[in-house]
């Protein structure tokens, strides 16, 4: 039977980290698949479920959780409403918070499980960072990964932004204007070697899956491509017709995945088993 356990960890700043386990409680020792969610993003976001559910019923143990600035509150945590939290957020906290859950992971599950990330928009810039300075990592799976944490802004905005101490940006969802705290570019300048995804992905040397949409309109093919680039260890597949989402939405009420989410996690399935 597929079933969900919930837990929560001290993440950056003191913020609490709230996440859930999702496996098949008939096969205790499985090898982890750990998710990490993009910009304006969360745990049960769209089709988050469905994922996780599907990576159990195929005999992983599923594992995802909300940064502890992603604005997402643990009493409530259906959508991004603590405005404050999320424009306080950074990347070094980001880092922070994944770095805390897979210690949880080791400390829960041990040394010696398998330990999978896949990384979707933001977070996957955050996997690749990871990836390549972990030695925990067995495989990286990314989608829809960004190339530069600062793609996440434009450049003409910094001006602005250091005067005024705060820009904003919609929520293309809900309209809603979403601050953005100038300590997030400042985080980003001053620890630009460590948080430059580009040379954190030369890096990596364990199996990479970058998976890419090309209707993609929030982060082009081309990206994707850079990346591929960059470590020509890795594995590019593109998705003929998917956006940046594959086809998932929020709130998503379907009980089936959208058909190219599916054939995302056909090829993630896939290339986990692979030796």
């Amino acid at each position: 039977m597929i079933t969900q356990s919930d837990f929560s960890l001290t993440g950056a700043d003191g913020k609490l980290i709230i996440g859930d386990i999702t496996f098949d409680d008939k096969n205790p020792h499985t090898p982890i698949v750990l998710f990490v969610h993009g910009f304006k993003g969360f745990k049960d976001w769209g089709a988050h479920n469905l994922v996780a559910r599907y990576f159990a019923a195929n005999g992983y143990r599923y594992i995802k959780f909300n940064l502890s600035h992603s604005g997402v509150p643990a009493d409530n945590p259906k959508d991004v409403t603590d405005l404050d939290a999320f424009a306080s957020n950074t990347v070094s906290k980001e880092l922070f918070d994944l770095t805390a859950v897979l210690d949880f992971i080791e400390k829960s599950y041990g040394k010696d499980v398998q330990l999978n990330l896949i990384g979707h928009s933001r977070g996957g810039g955050l996997t690749i960072i990871e990836a390549a300075n972990d030695v925990r990592i067995h495989k990286l799976i990314t989608w829809s990964a960004i190339e530069s944490f600062n793609s996440l802004w434009k450049k003409e905005q910094e001006t602005e932004w250091r005067k005024t101490g705060k820009i904003e940006v919609t929520n293309a969802r809900t309209k809603e204007k979403m601050p953005l705290n100038v300590t997030l570019l400042e985080d980003f300048e001053a620890n630009a070697e460590t948080l430059n995804i580009i040379n954190a992905a030369k890096r990596i040397n364990i199996p990479w899956l970058i998976i890419h949409g090309d209707e993609d309109v929030n982060v082009p093919f081309e990206t994707a491509q850079k990346l591929a680039e960059a470590n020509p260890g890795s594995r590019l597949v593109k998705i003929e017709g998917a956006n940046h989402v594959y086809g998932a939405s929020q709130p998503y009420e379907n009980d089936n995945l959208p058909p190219l989410l599916f054939k995302v996690c056909e090829k993630c399935l896939v290339f986990l088993r692979e030796e």
